[in-house]
């Protein structure tokens, strides 16, 4: 039996359309593509349909009911005379003056939908220094001969700092390096080989000291102290860190070669493999402050291993391990991805690839090691293979208050 497409479902036939009674109603059915007979369709004519004058001086006459605009008695252009017509009254994008030698046009920065805010102030009021200053998106460690260095000015806490400590005196060794002429090992052997004078008499004397006034030399040169320079790195891979390699493989210091004239050394080292900070200077003393054990200087690594990391090992990191130099002891370590590959690793601990043996000695293989803090700095806006100059506040920060 042919289904009844029209049967509602549980119904006796109530609702059915019968197509025979509808038949001789409207007519037979007719397929909804059938030809027209190039018939067109007419539809009804209404007021709005129909057909307005044009007239050059009104334009359109206005259809009936719309008399009144939907937006009151307010006006819709502008009542300048220069807006006539359907001409739209939008201001003018060219930062011209309001009125010639009146008015300017000063940035005030940005809104909270990040958009310039400007205003407009009167020109015997305005100067440079109403403005508000622009963001400079420049990224301060751009390699440049001539780029801008801060001058560092310590007189006053090296003075209050001299106070509580010792006396103004330094040795000679150190006091030559610190002029940039060579490493302090090297100014060892200058002095046995009687190579440096100090008020004109030729001092061989290992633990001898300079006082303030002296005038030290070397072959007759005058020997004077250079100027502080505290340079960071970003360092990439495949970069040993040392200042000379007679194997001429590629070296920090060619990373750092057009930041300055003074001779400057890495504090520290990191291995060819492992990335991130690297601080370079040409201050002795504070260079050994910083690599001294004593002073517990906090790093913090981002460490990648070859597979997951266990909770037990977790645990035993935590606790501390032993290796063949002694115990290894961790600040703190957090994993940082869910297959537990990558990890955060804060140590104070400063021994010879201290982190690779740490998790080698648990079975571990470290496939990347990168130094995200060194000492309170951070790598912030410092892309992989550029350097900046720390500023003064950072600089009296790691000299006097770490």
């Amino acid at each position: 039996m042919k289904k009844d497409n029209n049967r509602r479902p549980g119904s006796k036939g109530e609702g059915r359309i019968d197509s025979k009674k509808t038949t001789g109603k409207f007519g037979p059915k007719k397929d909804f593509f059938d030809k027209r007979e190039g018939k067109k369709t007419e539809f009804s004519k209404d007021s709005n349909s129909e057909k307005k004058g044009y007239n050059k001086e009104k334009g359109y006459e206005k259809s009936k009911g719309f008399d009144k605009p939907a937006y009151g008695n307010k006006s819709r252009y502008s009542k300048d005379d220069q807006y006539q017509g359907t001409q739209k009254p939008y201001n003018s994008r060219s930062d011209e003056k309001r009125t010639e030698g009146e008015f300017k046009k000063v940035y005030r920065g940005r809104g909270k939908d990040e958009k310039p805010v400007h205003e407009w102030v009167p020109s015997d009021k305005f100067s440079k220094d109403t403005r508000y200053p622009k963001k400079n998106f420049k990224k301060p460690f751009v390699k440049n001969n001539n780029e801008d260095r801060p001058e560092y000015n310590f007189e006053k806490l090296e003075q209050n700092h001299k106070k509580k400590n010792k006396s103004e005196e330094i040795r000679l060794n150190k006091y030559i390096s610190n002029s940039g002429i060579c490493s302090r090992r090297e100014a060892d052997e200058l002095i046995q080989n009687g190579s440096i004078t100090v008020n004109g008499q030729v001092i061989k004397e290992m633990g001898y000291k300079v006082k303030p006034g002296e005038r030290v030399s070397y072959k007759g040169k005058p020997i004077n102290p250079e100027k502080p320079v505290y340079l960071l790195l970003n360092k990439p891979k495949d970069f040993i860190t040392t200042t000379e390699d007679p194997m001429e493989r590629k070296t920090v210091m060619n990373l750092i070669a057009n930041a300055c004239e003074e001779r400057v050394f890495p504090v520290g080292r990191l291995d060819r493999n492992t990335t991130g900070l690297l601080l370079f200077t040409n201050d002795g003393e504070l260079a050994a402050k910083l690599s001294h054990p004593s002073n517990n200087i906090k790093k913090i690594y981002q460490v990648t291993l070859d597979k997951p990391l266990t909770q037990n090992d977790e645990k035993t990191i935590l606790e501390g391990l032993q290796l063949e130099d002694g115990l290894a002891q961790v600040d703190d370590m957090q994993v940082l991805s869910k297959d537990r590959t990558i990890l955060g690793l804060e140590i104070h601990l400063g021994r010879n690839r201290i982190v690779r043996r740490i998790f080698a000695q648990l079975g571990y293989e470290v496939v990347g090691l990168d130094r995200v803090m060194y000492a309170g700095l951070d790598k912030k806006d410092l892309s992989r293979g550029n350097y900046r100059f720390l500023t003064e506040k950072e600089v009296i920060r790691l000299k006097f208050f770490l």
